[in-house]
């Protein structure tokens, strides 16, 4: 609006100052063509001294008098004796003069030899400026038309850039306060598009962030409440049936807080972005060695056995010792919570990766059930298999893969990359889209 009013101005005032110069100048012109014609109606009366009877008619706003040689008025409106216009008439001069009230033009009646007398026209500049106050005011009023639809637009073209600036202005109060369901919808507008398009990837990069931290959380702390559960197992029984040999208890109690306590700081160094990237690569046989030291004598107090096969020549893994040992321990956890008989670990080459296979001699898992065993565990859902979405997410971030072979007996496959490949964003969306799943013939082979 103050564009347009500003706009207005510079056009519509010099408009209207030159129409009042033109109006101007026309009156002059028709002022001027009254006194010639009056000087020539009266010259010839005047050469012989004589007065005439009466002047041409002229409009009634207009002023018409015939001064002698001598300044005196003779003949119709005006001033008795002549003004100074009359006089530089009468020195044979044409006079057009503006003055403050009146538009003047003297024009002088001369004879043979001299000047007889001098005809004065004049038109009251209140009159020319009458004339012109409807023409001022349809300017005015076109003006003010001009001034109102530019408001209409500007107030809608308002309105249209100010709805989405609030809506993105709540979305975010929303976002600030923790709701990351926010979704800001199209504008039309390129610019605002584009904050709410980064408002949404903000949100759901967000919303995914927290899932995964959550679901990290309830995992993690599921992984360090068994092995506690056992140690206060083991502790409450001994100080129910005290033993001789209550120091070999001890040492056990404190064995199983030495893998607790690695086990915490493995969780908390996985839970650091790309950190199995940055962690030490694991030796596979060191590994193995681990599993028979540590489950040998855990699966012979519950009566069962443990299997161990390692195929040789193995070719060196590319994954962090961390994320693996915690994604076999969650397989084998699961092997002695849920499964039955001999657990079985088998170390294979499987292309440009080595497969970890670990089964046991249970009833299985019904196969309708298995992808919410691969997802975070919902509020009051059992706890079979919790840690499964812990150990797929570690092997996917370590470029490899869990995938459940054999759905009765169970066996569950990791695949450990002994190469890392660089991976592209259509890569990583691809490999996410697979499920997490696979019952295929190819895998229960």
């Amino acid at each position: 609006m103050a564009a347009a009013t500003l706009a207005i101005g510079l056009f519509g005032v010099p408009l209207a100052i030159g129409l009042a110069q033109f109006a101007l100048t026309e009156e002059r012109g028709a002022l001027q063509q009254v006194a010639d014609f009056t000087a020539q109606s009266v010259v010839t009366d005047l050469a012989h001294d004589d007065i005439p009877s009466a002047l041409p008619v002229s409009r009634d706003d207009t002023e018409l008098a015939l001064y002698n040689d001598e300044g005196k008025r003779i003949l119709g409106r005006g001033p008795r004796s002549g003004d100074a216009q009359v006089g530089q008439a009468l020195n044979g001069r044409i006079s057009q003069t503006r003055t403050a009230h009146d538009l003047v033009v003297t024009v002088p009646v001369s004879g043979e030899h001299d000047i007889n007398g001098v005809v004065r026209a004049a038109m009251p500049l209140a009159s020319i400026y009458r004339g012109l106050v409807p023409v001022w005011l349809g300017m005015l009023g076109l003006a003010g038309l001009v001034l109102a639809v530019v408001w209409a637009l500007a107030r809608r073209q308002a309105t249209r850039l100010a709805r989405p600036l609030d809506d993105l202005a709540r979305d975010a109060e929303r976002l600030g306060d923790g709701d990351f369901s926010v979704q800001s919808s199209a504008a039309g507008i390129a610019e605002i598009d584009s904050v709410g398009h980064a408002l949404n990837s903000t949100a759901s990069r967000l919303d995914a962030l927290l899932a995964r931290e959550r679901a990290f959380s309830a995992d993690a702390s599921h992984q360090l409440r068994t092995p506690l559960a056992g140690l206060r197992l083991r502790l409450e029984s001994t100080l129910d049936q005290p033993r001789p040999d209550w120091r070999s208890a001890v040492a056990d109690s404190i064995d199983v807080t030495d893998r607790l306590e690695k086990t915490i700081d493995e969780l908390l160094l996985l839970a650091r972005e790309h950190a199995g990237r940055h962690g030490a690569p694991a030796d596979i046989h060191a590994l193995v060695a681990e599993i028979e030291g540590g489950w040998t004598r855990r699966l012979a107090d519950s009566g069962r056995a443990l299997e161990l096969v390692v195929a040789p020549a193995l070719p060196t893994p590319q994954a962090s010792a961390a994320a693996t040992r915690q994604v076999l321990a969650v397989l084998l956890d699961n092997a002695e919570l849920h499964g039955a008989g001999t657990v079985r670990v088998t170390v294979r080459e499987a292309g440009e990766a080595i497969a970890v296979d670990v089964s046991d001699e249970g009833a299985g898992l019904d196969p309708e059930t298995l992808p919410a065993a691969f997802s975070s565990r919902p509020e009051g859902a059992p706890r079979h298999g919790i840690g499964l979405a812990l150990a797929r997410r570690l092997a996917e971030a370590e470029g490899g893969r869990l995938v459940l072979a054999q759905a009765s007996p169970p066996v569950f496959t990791v695949f450990i990359p002994s190469r890392w490949e660089q991976e592209s964003d259509a890569d990583e969306d691809h490999r996410r889209d697979v499920p997490d799943v696979q019952l295929s013939g190819a895998e229960r082979g």
